[in-house]
């Protein structure tokens, strides 16, 4: 009978982890819990997902060991400067392990380089054997469970990987379904958000299968460059699909079968594309040909038509353009991988961003904080005599305080539950168990129980931390030596040392703002209005400086950010705090930044395209105060959330009115032959991107006012 996917995984980690302390002991290497380490970090689910995990610990060790012996090198005499570099680099890392890649690579850089510094500390002749031994045990921990990966129970990432793109297709096809149904009034828009949830989940999934398959699949390595291509256009039909349907809210009262008479046709035509690329991807040689769809505007509809109204229309049309556009390369891609077609050379897109640094505020924040805790904790070992732990609790200081202050929503009791069950469960096998043992079989059978039961009883992805911090306990207290011995005072410290860097942690997530969700959610909001008020600032005349396209790109990256930010704070929220109408309501005061989000970044895109001159000179004082009114109430809007009386939806709508009426007058008047076809497109680009802008944060304003915000003012401590 073959064991089950949990007992599997468990027992490859067990027997690595024995094996890899065998040999080190054999070797008689100084500390085999680096091997084990290792071993505890890289087992992952996949062969693939292993390789890629243990490459990445490698070369952030290597990378470690250069760093921290070329600061030996330079400040061995100078130990301000030496603490101020390391923590230096320290905070650097962990900038660069809270960005979108190689985050572990980062954490590992970041950790090693400081345990190598604080092991070399007292006798800095012997960090270069340090570094060494500490890379050779991390290679041996990769190596033996890479190995014991391969020959038992090998799981390789091919199939999870084929089976998560058939149900990201399959998610997707749902998905437009229903967006089609919804756009003409007879969908759900609880359906489209339950679909829309599970492809960001899937596409997530598929990045990271993607990476693993491609390190052990030679058919998935063959073709990496076509599944590259076929991975980043699902993403880009995810986000396309998402700012089309963001449009809905303005087509409802349009007739849109007479405006768009082939929709009905296009729909059935996306339909056919998800179905033949299923059928390709399960192995079926299909041969399909994409037909063109008819996205034209009738014409006499289309006149008849206010312009905010053709400008709506055309958005949405350039979004079907792109949908059709991402759904053929699909098709092209998955044909060209199975073999049917020749492969095509991917035209990148232009990205709107020119600039590619734009500092991240909230990542800035965290290296500041990991960087005040570390000169804390050197600072408490260096002056006060006899601190637990000495040099130790400043390791440990890292890569605790790199998670913790990257992940500040999450509390710091959620570690005391971990830490307590897996230091106790660690402490008892020392105290009670391991001086019972005469040789390496007794050892190595602990060791296999334990790391068995540790890693079966922590098996699913959401028991990760526990597994992480149980496997940590494990190595780190029994502390395998080949000279052995015991010492209750050394539990004793590491218990002190955990309550100590708990206190530290408090102490550091506090600085210079409160962690609270609600104050987090406060502060957030303000930089989001201040940000959309300066993209809508931009538009004004003369402001096209080098500083300000800098500051441009900053306050955009904050734009797309910082919804995505606020989403996990929201979670966070307490009801009983907040009172349980205001926390139900978050999701959709989130979900409202995120569609202002997409329309204030399209605001950009249309901002990009060359208007007709004529245009602008007669519209700009119409359009100039239109925009001064919405800047008034994202300023409003940032001192109270509840102030919407500055600008009421009447007022608005009674602006738009008199715009449009000017529009017409402007155009009537215009010569026929004087504007071309790009120019009235571009125009009704820009005009939709201002509507579309207003009408979403009036949404929000809406949904803002109905918020009692008193709770979230209230001083409190917790």
């Amino acid at each position: 009978m073959t064991p089950s996917i949990r007992t599997r995984e468990a027992t490859k980690t067990a027997l690595a982890m024995t094996i890899a302390y065998g040999i080190s002991l054999q070797a008689g290497w100084d500390k085999p819990y680096w091997a084990g380490f290792a071993i505890a970090f890289i087992s992952l689910a996949t062969v693939g997902q292993s390789l890629n995990k243990g490459a990445l610990r490698m070369a952030g060790t290597l990378l470690a060991a250069v760093v921290a012996l070329g600061l030996i090198a330079l400040f061995a005499q100078q130990r301000w400067l030496f603490i101020f570099f390391l923590t230096l680099w320290f905070a650097f890392c962990a900038y660069m392990n809270s960005g979108p890649k190689y985050s572990y690579f980062w954490f590992v850089a970041a950790f090693v380089s400081l345990i190598i510094a604080a092991d070399s500390s007292s006798n800095f002749d012997g960090a270069f054997a340090i570094a060494v031994l500490r890379t050779k045990q991390t290679g041996l921990g990769i190596l033996v469970y890479t190995l014991v990966s391969l020959l038992l129970w090998p799981t390789h990432s091919r199939k999870d990987f084929e089976k998560t793109t058939l149900a990201l297709l399959d998610t997707q096809q749902k998905l437009l379904l229903a967006s089609m149904a919804l756009l003409t009034e007879k969908g759900s828009k609880d359906k489209v958000q339950a679909l829309r949830t599970e492809e960001i989940a899937d596409n997530t999934r598929l990045a990271v299968l993607l990476d693993a398959a491609v390190s052990d699949s030679e058919q998935i390595r063959q073709a990496e460059l076509q599944w590259r291509k076929y991975q980043s256009t699902v993403a880009e039909l995810a986000e396309t699909m998402q700012h089309w349907r963001e449009n809905f809210a303005e087509l409802p009262s349009l007739p849109l079968p007479q405006l768009l008479p082939g929709l009905d046709v296009f729909g059935v035509e996306l339909d056919a594309r998800f179905d033949a690329v299923a059928q390709i991807l399960s192995g079926k040689a299909v041969t399909f040909r994409c037909s063109q769809p008819n996205l034209e505007p009738d014409r006499a509809a289309l006149n008849e038509l206010s312009h905010f109204h053709r400008a709506a229309l055309l958005v949405t049309r350039n979004q079907l353009s792109r949908i059709d556009a991402l759904t053929r390369t699909m098709v092209d891609t998955i044909s060209a991988i199975r073999g049917f077609t020749t492969p095509a050379v991917a035209n990148k897109r232009e990205s709107v961003t020119q600039n590619p640094f734009a500092p991240d505020l909230d990542r800035l924040l965290s290296a500041g904080k990991i960087m005040l805790m570390l000169w804390l904790a050197f600072l408490a070992v260096i002056y006060i005599p006899d601190f637990p732990g000495g040099m130790g609790f400043v390791s440990m200081c890292g890569p605790i305080g790199l998670i913790m202050m990257n992940s500040p929503q999450m509390p710091v009791s959620a570690l005391f539950k971990p830490v307590a069950v897996g230091f106790s469960f660690a402490a008892a096998l020392y105290i009670f168990l391991m001086p019972q043992l005469s040789s390496f079989t007794g050892l190595g059978l602990m060791l296999f129980c334990a790391t068995f039961f540790i890693c079966y009883r922590y098996a699913t992805p959401q028991q990760g931390l526990g597994r992480a911090i149980s496997l940590a306990m494990l190595v780190t207290v029994i502390a395998v030596s080949n000279q052995q011995s015991y010492n209750f005072l050394s539990v004793a410290n590491t218990a002190l040392m955990w309550v100590l860097l708990f206190l530290l942690l408090a102490i550091v997530s506090y600085i210079p703002f409160s962690v609270l969700p609600d104050r987090a959610l406060l502060r957030l909001l303000r930089r989001y209005l201040l940000s959309a008020e300066f993209l809508l600032s931009r538009d004004m005349p003369n402001s096209n400086t080098a500083s300000l396209s800098r500051r441009e790109v900053f306050h955009r990256q904050e734009i797309a950010s910082l919804p995505g930010k606020m989403q996990t704070w929201a979670a966070q929220a307490s009801p009983a705090v907040l009172g349980a109408e205001s926390s139900q309501q978050l999701p959709d005061l989130v979900g409202a930044l995120q569609a202002l989000s997409y329309r204030l970044l399209a605001l950009q895109e249309a901002r990009a395209l060359p208007q007709s001159p004529l245009l602008v000179a007669a519209l700009t004082d119409d359009m100039q105060q239109w925009r001064h009114a919405v800047l008034n109430t994202l300023q409003q809007l940032s001192v109270d959330p509840t102030d919407t009386d500055t600008l009421s939806r009447a007022r608005l709508d009674n602006k738009l009115a008199q715009l449009d009426t000017r529009i017409a007058e402007v155009l009537d008047s215009t010569a026929a032959d004087s504007l071309s076809d790009n120019d009235h497109e571009n125009f009704y680009r820009l005009l939709g991107a201002y509507r579309g802008s207003s009408e979403t944060l009036l949404d929000f304003a809406g949904l803002a006012s109905t918020i009692d915000w008193q709770p979230w003012r209230e001083e409190r401590f917790a």
